[in-house]
C-alpha cells in the first residue's frame, strides 16, 4: 500500500518564485510599453503616476542626500581651516609690520631736529631651527641647529621675528643653546617706554617675568612697551621685549611679545663690536690753540729789554747753581767712599 507523502513549504517555493518572476517581467513590459506610447492621454497618465510615486521615495534617497551634504560640509570645513591658517600667518606678519612701524615712528620723532647722524649698521641674523627644549620646569632653554661653524658667538641675542626670546648661552660646532628670558638665570637690562625708566628683567621660570630695580615705578603703567636698553653691551638696544602688566602678586611683570608656544625658527642677531675710544681728551675738547702774539709798545722797549736782561741773568745764575750742585755730587760720593 502506497504511503502518501505530506507536502512541505519547500514544495511551494519553486512555483511561487516562477510566478513572481513572470509577474515582475510583465510589469516591466507594461511600464516599457506605457512609456513608449505617444498619446496625450497616456502622457497625462505618466505625469500623474510620476507625481504620485516619486515623492514617496524620499525616504530611500535620504541616505544619499545626507552623504552628499556631509561631503559638502567637509569641503567647506577644509576651506575654512585653510583660510584660518592663512589669516593667522597674515596676522603674525601684521604684528611684525606694526612693531616695525612703531619703531620707525619713534626713531623719526627723535631725528626730526637732527642732521648728519651716524647710526649703527643694521643688524643681520642667522636663522636656526629649534631642535629640542629643556623640558624641565627648573630650566628654560632651547637647542638650535647652528653653532660656531656658522659664525655664532656666545651672548648673541635671539628673536622669533617679533620679540626677543633669549640669548646664546653655550656653543658647539653645529649646535648652540639659547637661554630664554623666562629662565631663572636670565637677567636682561631693559628700558620702559615712553617714560624711559631703566629696569632689570629677571626670569623666574614663569610666563610673565618681573621687572626689578625700577628707577621710579610710579612712572610705569600697564601697557607700556619694554625694549632692551643695551646697558653693559650684552645685547643690542631697542629690541622689543614685551608690554608691562600687573601680576596677580601686585608686581610689575612683562607680557613677552615672542610666542614661546610655537618656537620653531629663531633668528640669531649678529652683534657688532664697538671700537673702543682711547683718546678721551680729543673727545671732550679740541686741542688747545697757540696763544696770540703780545703786541709791542715803542716807548716801553728799554724797560722790556731790561726785564728780559734781568730774566736772562737770573736764568744764567740758576743754571750755574744747578751745575755746582751737580758737580759737587761726585765729590760728596767720593768722600763717602
Amino acid at each position: 500500500m502506497a504511503r502518501t507523502r505530506s507536502k512541505g513549504p519547500e514544495d511551494y517555493t519553486g512555483p511561487l518564485r516562477r510566478v513572481l518572476v513572470a509577474l515582475f517581467v510583465l510589469l516591466l513590459m507594461g511600464i516599457f510599453l506605457l512609456w513608449r506610447i505617444d498619446s496625450p492621454r497616456v502622457e497625462r497618465f505618466r505625469a500623474a503616476l510620476v507625481d504620485t510615486v516619486v515623492p514617496s521615495f524620499d525616504w530611500a534617497l535620504l541616505p544619499v542626500t545626507k552623504a552628499a551634504a556631509m561631503v559638502d560640509e567637509f569641503h567647506s570645513y577644509t576651506s575654512l581651516y585653510a583660510q584660518n591658517q592663512e589669516l593667522r600667518r597674515e596676522l603674525q606678519q601684521m604684528k611684525a609690520w606694526k612693531e616695525a612701524a612703531l619703531q620707525l615712528e619713534q626713531k623719526n620723532a627723535r631725528l626730526l631736529d637732527l642732521n648728519q647722524v651716524r647710526l649703527d649698521p643694521k643688524l643681520t641674523y642667522v636663522t636656526g631651527v629649534v631642535l629640542a627644549d629643556s623640558g624641565s620646569p627648573f630650566r628654560q632653554s632651547v637647542l638650535l641647529n647652528v653653532g660656531a661653524r656658522d659664525g655664532i658667538r656666545d651672548g648673541w641675542a635671539t628673536m622669533d621675528g617679533i620679540g626677543l626670546v633669549g640669548r646664546i648661552s653655550g656653543l658647539g660646532q653645529r649646535t648652540s643653546r639659547v637661554i630664554l628670558l623666562t629662565d631663572s638665570n636670565s637677567r636682561v637690562p631693559v628700558t620702559v617706554q615712553p617714560s624711559g625708566q631703566k629696569a632689570l628683567l629677571s626670569g623666574d621660570n614663569s610666563a610673565l617675568p618681573p621687572l626689578e630695580f625700577l628707577e621710579n615705578a610710579d612712572l610705569v603703567r600697564p601697557g607700556d612697551r619694554v625694549v632692551t636698553s643695551g646697558d653693559g653691551g650684552m645685547l643690542p638696544s631697542g629690541l622689543l621685549v614685551g608690554q608691562v602688566a600687573m601680576g596677580t602678586d601686585h608686581r610689575l611683570r612683562v607680557v613677552l611679545s615672542a610666542d614661546y608656544q610655537r618656537l620653531e625658527f629663531l633668528r640669531v642677531l649678529r652683534s657688532h663690536e664697538l671700537e673702543p675710544i682711547t683718546d678721551p681728551g680729543a673727545l671732550i675738547a679740541p686741542p688747545p690753540s697757540p696763544p696770540p702774539p703780545v703786541p709791542t709798545v715803542p716807548n716801553a722797549e728799554p724797560a722790556v729789554e731790561g726785564a728780559a736782561g734781568g730774566a736772562a741773568g737770573a736764568t744764567t745764575a740758576g743754571d750755574a747753581g744747578t751745575g755746582d750742585a751737580v758737580g759737587g755730587s761726585p765729590d760728596g760720593e767720593a768722600g763717602d767712599g
